[in-house]
């Protein structure tokens, strides 16, 4: 069966630009506070991991902390972004990352469920790029 309309025709979705200052703030602000350099590499996402880690183990509310979470988020989708041409998508929520196989992913979430431990922007990285 075909699609009575050319689905070529549809304009793509809109692309939210917002993540990617978030993640370009996050990287100034670890390496100005923190003296941490991030790369932009798979990596580099595991040292933020350790971050929140570290975060996490002081103790602060959650909202205390969700913006920095969100620029972690952000900057993981970053990664995943570069490696592999994605796109990030607005939602109603947090923004969300379409890579070209047709995943979404929500490293924003992710941020949050590794604050909770129970989460690994690493992880997230490495499947959503998958070997790369």
């Amino acid at each position: 069966m075909t699609a009575p309309y050319p689905t070529s025709t549809y304009p793509p979705a809109p692309v939210d630009t917002r993540p990617a200052r978030w993640a370009a703030d996050t990287v100034a602000a670890l390496r100005e506070g923190a003296r941490l350099r991030l790369d932009y590499t798979v990596r580099s996402v595991w040292r933020v991991d350790r971050v929140i880690d570290e975060i996490r183990r002081d103790g602060p509310p959650y909202e205390a902390v969700r913006r920095v979470l969100r620029g972690f988020g952000a900057y993981a989708g970053e990664v995943i972004a570069r490696q592999t041409g994605a796109e990030w998508w607005p939602t109603d929520g947090e923004p969300c990352l379409r890579t070209p196989d047709g995943s979404f992913w929500t490293p924003m979430d992710e941020a949050r469920r590794a604050y909770e431990g129970d989460g690994s922007l690493g992880a997230l990285c490495r499947e959503a790029i998958g070997g790369r």
